[in-house]
Formats: C-alpha cells, structure tokens, sequence
C-alpha cells in the first residue's frame, strides 16, 4: 500500500476543531507509520488558529508538519491549491478541518489511486447509507440540486463534486491545480473539470460522512456565488482558457484521446 503522503487541511477560524481533529489525523499517521507530512494553511484567520496547529504539531512526532498562513481570507479553493502545490509526497490529500469524512478514509482514496487513477475524490450520493449524521433537509436537498446543475452545465458525469475529501496523484494534477482560477467554493468544480476535459483518470469513490455544526457556509450567499462560479467555469471552457492544460495532459503523453466532451447547452 503506498504509505507517502501529504495531508492538507485548509482552515478559517477553525481553531475549535483542530484542536480535537489535528491530534486525529497526527496519531492516524503515527498509528498507520506512515510517511506523511501534514499541512494546515490558515486561510487568514481571527481567531487562534494558528496557534492550534503549532501546538499539535510539537505533538507529531515522526510526522513532517507545515503551517502556510495567508496574508488576509483568500478562499477554500486558494488554500487548498496553496497546501497541494507545497506539498513534496507523490500523492496530496485534502481534507475539510470539520474531518466529516473520517480521517482514516484516506484508505479508500488510495486505493483508487493505486488503481491507477490520477485524481480520486469522496462521494456522499454514492451509497447515501454511508451518511451517519444528515445535513438539515433544506441543505441537503440544495446539495443535489447543485450537482444536477453541474452535471448540466459542465458535463462533468460525477454524483458529488462537493465532498471535502480528495486525493491527487501530484505528477499528474500539479499543472491542473497551479492553472486552477476558482478561489473559493466553487474551486472542486473546477478543479475536476479541467482533470476531466485533461484526460486524466479520476474516480468518485463512496465514503463515510458525517454532518458536522458549525459550518462557515451561508445557504443563500454562498449558493449564489457557487453557481456565479460555475458559470465562470461554462464561459471559461468556452472561451478555450483552459487549453493549454488539455495539450499537456498525462493522457496526451501517454498518446490517448484528449477529445473533449461537448458542454451540454443550458
């Protein structure tokens, strides 16, 4: 089993979880021996969340740990672009802090990586019995309707693009990630649909999933900026802006189709 990996949790004020969630991932590596560096970007935060993740990471023995501090609140999505792309493990994990995905699902996205796919991600529609804790109905219902309107609007095939639990194969992913424009919630979108149109190999894996109090997400406002982001990322295809990083997919070098499948009119 491939034991070399980063894991990255963005955080804005996020210092009442990590202070229980941080010693989690920290003793699931030390548990597991494995070969991972764990990095937490604080995503400009007014609280101590800084402060919480140096304080565990005296605690990690054995475990290489990074803190990247953004200068003021960037988004979800630059945090996450920022961690992947400063990490140095072959594959890089994120994780939401809230570990809503259990942390030791890390094993079924490897797996899938070792399959041979290139980007794998945590999928809550897959098998729904997964689902321990739901989220309020209004949530949840406003959760499949978003992902029926990117599956409309960008032709992306998968069942839940939202889920805070992805793996990449950095060898592959980096030019995706560092050619991503999506700073904030809508970066997941983006992200796999520039891996999809690329050629690369991604796989929706089901996972275990717990909804968790404290969200940052306002329903109404950050609803409309997704699908603000999600048009960006239509016109943005459309517009060819991300071309260059089909022509220099993995499936290009490996000599496969990088034919990109047609955007559904809306």
């Amino acid at each position: 089993m491939l034991r070399s990996i980063s894991i990255i949790v963005p955080a804005y004020n996020e210092a009442v979880r990590l202070k229980d969630n941080l010693p989690r991932i920290i003793k699931f590596i030390q548990l597991h021996n494995l070969d991972a560096e764990l990095i937490v970007v604080d995503d400009g935060s007014t609280d101590d969340t800084g402060t919480v993740a140096e304080t565990a990471f005296r605690f990690a023995e054995n475990v290489q740990t990074q803190l990247i501090k953004n200068d003021v609140n960037r988004g979800k999505g630059y945090s996450v672009r920022v961690g992947l792309l400063a990490s140095s493990r072959p594959v890089a994990v994120f994780s939401d802090a809230d570990l809503s995905t259990p942390i030791d699902e890390v094993f079924t996205l490897i797996e899938a990586i070792e399959g041979g796919f290139d980007l794998a991600f945590g999928s809550r529609a897959i098998d729904r019995s997964l689902i321990g804790i739901h989220q309020p109905w209004r949530r949840e219902q406003g959760g499949r309707i978003f992902n029926m309107i990117v599956r409309i609007a960008t032709g992306l095939p998968f069942k839940d693009t939202q889920c805070g639990f992805k793996a990449f194969r950095m060898k592959e992913c980096r030019r995706i990630i560092e050619e991503a424009t999506i700073d904030r919630f809508g970066f997941d979108v983006e992200l796999l649909f520039m891996a999809y149109r690329a050629g690369l190999k991604l796989q929706e894996v089901a996972v275990r999933w717990d909804h968790c109090d404290g969200s940052k997400v306002n329903f109404m406002r950050d609803s409309l900026r997704m699908l603000t982001e999600v048009r960006k990322i239509r016109n943005q295809a459309q517009k060819r802006t991300y071309e260059r990083v089909v022509h220099v997919s993995p499936a290009s070098i490996r000599g496969e189709s990088t034919d990109e499948p047609p955007l559904v009119e809306m």
